[in-house]
């Protein structure tokens, strides 16, 4: 069985919001080893559209001669926030959503869907930075702004950006199973998945992100040395700083001392590698810098509220749902 993708195309879009999804279907009729996938791109008059980076895409066909799609994806970008694009955009997918087995949004493309009516009190995400403007535009909407992607009933979104590949590849789990989307994933040298209920923001990343010029070079050894030495000794010579200078303009730039920091950020990976890997508790435990496996399972169970192996058991099952 042949199932059609429809990708909705218009000028503003974000092009990797498209291309990022289209890529991943495309791949995974060469993985399957058969026609999986047919894409189409569809624009609301048929002709070429422009995107946000000057990228010229073409469409298949206009939003009247499209055929039926099994699946219908809106990518996100700047003119679905301006009424004369996203305004036809909204119309086409009310008209197709009951014919529609899925429909689903990439990053901002959730304004489409909501313009649409189609998501007023139903669980979705969109890209963090424009989460405050959907819930004042769309209050109906249960907003889940930390998610990485989200199904409710037929509906699927997904926040920013290359969340659209991790929500590809759940949709093509769900059809192909997991065989092919660890192939397609392969094929596109990305993860197979990052749970659809996790954090957009990792504690890396934020480390990374707040760190600013004084830590910029400690962010990254950090994050590269979590099973090293990461005492407040360590780190405080790594910046040539005395322990109490060290404690008090890290804790200033972070909110929390130098140890609780680095607790946040091994902890991260290990939650990480338990969905991601099977290794043992034990074998990530050292991994991510615990010598002791009851010390691990004792902080792991502090920050996340349950122990690791519950912890994996919970998020695997989320994964197999997404």
């Amino acid at each position: 069985m042949t199932r059609r993708i429809g990708f909705i195309g218009y000028d503003e879009i974000t092009a990797l919001d498209l291309i990022g999804p289209l890529e991943a279907f495309t791949a995974a009729n060469a993985c399957s080893g058969r026609q999986a996938y047919e894409t189409l791109v569809v624009s609301a008059d048929g002709s070429a559209f422009r995107s946000e980076s000057g990228v010229v895409l073409a469409a298949d066909a206009s939003f009247a001669a499209a055929p039926a799609f099994d699946t219908l994806i809106v990518p996100g970008g700047a003119g679905l926030r301006q009424p004369r694009i996203g305004g036809p955009v909204a119309a086409f997918l009310r008209r197709r959503a009951a014919g529609t087995r899925r429909l689903a949004s990439v990053c901002t493309g959730l304004f489409a869907l909501a313009e649409a009516g189609l998501m007023d009190g139903r669980r979705a995400t969109t890209h963090w930075n424009f989460a405050a403007m959907m819930r004042q535009r769309f209050p109906e909407i249960r907003l889940e702004a930390d998610a990485i992607h989200l199904r409710d009933g037929k509906f699927f979104t997904s926040a920013g950006v290359t969340a659209g590949l991790d929500l590809s590849l759940a949709l093509i789990s769900s059809d192909l199973g997991e065989k092919v989307a660890l192939a397609v994933a392969r094929e596109l040298v990305m993860y197979v998945k990052r749970p659809g209920g996790q954090t957009q923001f990792s504690e890396p990343l934020q480390f990374q992100t707040r760190a600013g010029d004084d830590f910029s070079e400690l962010a990254g050894w950090m994050l590269q040395n979590l099973k090293g030495d990461l005492s407040v000794a360590a780190m405080a010579a790594r910046t040539k700083l005395g322990l109490r200078q060290f404690s008090r303009r890290f804790a200033a730039a972070f909110d929390m001392p130098p140890a609780a920091y680095v607790e946040q950020l091994r902890l991260d990976e290990a939650r990480k590698r338990l969905i991601a890997s099977r290794h043992a508790i034990a074998a990530i435990a050292a991994i991510v810098g615990y010598a002791s496996d009851d010390a691990f399972r004792r902080a792991f169970e502090r920050r996340f509220g349950l122990g690791p192996l519950a912890y994996r058991q919970r998020f695997t099952r989320m994964k197999e749902k997404a």
